[in-house]
Order: structure tokens, then C-alpha cells, then sequence
């Protein structure tokens, strides 16, 4: 066994003796478990979840799907970046969803602007599926596709061997296809990256830096 469990614990006994779990020993990577739960990882909006130590190459294609629930009107949601300009990225910016690709040769982004300002940030669930096909991109937020031109039709692969950053990313890091560095406060769950016929569903309790996240466990009531 290599994962701690992704689970609530309560009312243990040991020889007949209640343990005290609110005055522990030690204790790390343990939060409160909520009375009304909910499918999904919460993000406290203080750190991230990097995925992938070995480095996830994007090149000519990917397909990213998520869903996102939050009331805050900026967040990181994802992140794959070179050391160089090669990368993707999600963000939360003003309420807008962003998409931004570089192949090298310059940015791109498609922007999702809701009708109705932060209606995306009202505490709700939102589904988000992000396409890069060469030099194509495409974002779909609840069904309404964005897409944008790319002057850098030569330019097609996305030379990434980098951790996935989800929720935001450390100091130390650059992502080149990033404007914000503030991190996501919600929950996220259904994150999947796919490539071709491959689909990956990405679970963070497995990430191999964790901070500021809780995975298997949303508060809040459901919508």
C-alpha cells in the first residue's frame, strides 16, 4: 500500500477505548470531514495538486475534461509548461474561462465569457472540455463552444515533459501559458486528459505533491 485512504474515519476504538481525534499526537495531510459531501476534490485556494512527476507531453493533440465548482472569480485550473514557451493552460480570470496555447511560436487563447457576469462562479457545477489539435483550439463550457484563430498555423506540437499542475502551481515554477497566480478555492472532479483513443482520469489522491487539497471530499450541497 502506497496511498493513504481517501475516507472519513470516525468513533474508533482500541481495546475498548475511544480515541481522541481532536487532540492528536501528530497529524499531517488531515482535514474535517463534512456532514453534507459531495463527489469531487475541494481546493482550499491555498496551494495545488502536481500530477505526473515524470512529465506529461502535451505535442499535437490533447483533449482536457473537468468540472469545476467554485464562488471565487479567479483560479488556476490547469497547467503543463515547458522551461522554454512550449505550453497549455486553464484559468479562471474575472469570471471568464481562458484557454491558452503556445506551440512555440506565440500564445493563443480562447476566452468563454458567460452572458450573465460570474455565473460560472456561483457555486455550481460547470463542465469544461478544452481541445488542442495541432493548431486548433477549442473551449466548451456547458455546451457553448469557443474558438479562436491562430496566425501560427506552422507551429502544431507542444514540446511539454512536465508535471500537470492543477489548482494552481509553486513559486518556483514557470508556466508560460498562465496569467494568474492565484490558486482555485472550489472543487474539481472528472479531470481527464485524452489523446487519441488513450483517455487518462486523473485521481488526486495519487498526485505526488498535494498541498492545500483534499481529495474525495466536496462540502456543500449538491446542484
Amino acid at each position: 500500500v502506497t496511498h493513504s485512504i481517501p475516507a472519513c474515519i470516525g468513533s474508533m476504538t482500541i481495546n475498548s477505548k475511544q480515541l481522541d481525534k481532536e487532540s492528536p499526537v501528530s497529524i499531517f495531510a488531515v482535514k474535517k470531514c463534512y456532514e453534507t459531501v459531495q463527489e469531487g476534490t475541494f481546493f482550499d485556494g491555498s496551494g495545488f495538486a502536481a500530477l505526473v512527476k515524470e512529465g506529461y507531453k502535451v505535442r499535437s493533440d490533447v483533449n482536457i475534461t473537468l468540472e469545476f465548482r467554485t464562488t471565487a472569480a479567479h483560479g488556476v485550473l490547469l497547467g503543463v509548461s515547458s522551461a522554454k514557451v512550449d505550453a497549455v493552460g486553464l484559468e479562471i480570470v474575472n469570471g471568464k474561462v481562458l484557454f491558452h496555447v503556445n506551440n512555440g511560436a506565440g500564445r493563443i487563447t480562447a476566452t468563454y465569457e458567460p452572458r450573465v457576469a460570474n455565473s460560472l462562479c456561483d457555486g455550481k457545477w460547470h463542465k469544461l472540455q478544452a481541445n488542442k489539435s495541432k493548431h486548433h483550439i477549442a473551449l466548451i463550457i456547458d455546451g457553448n463552444l469557443v474558438q479562436t484563430d491562430n496566425p501560427y498555423i506552422q507551429s502544431t506540437s507542444a514540446d511539454t515533459n512536465n508535471p500537470i499542475y492543477v489548482g494552481g502551481y509553486p513559486a518556483d515554477v514557470k508556466q508560460n501559458c498562465l496569467t494568474s497566480k492565484s490558486s482555485f478555492r472550489g472543487c474539481l472532479r472528472n479531470l481527464t486528459l485524452t489523446k487519441g483513443q488513450q483517455a487518462e482520469l486523473f485521481d488526486f489522491s495519487r498526485a505526488f505533491d498535494l498541498r492545500g487539497v483534499f481529495p474525495h471530499s466536496c462540502p456543500g450541497s449538491e446542484h
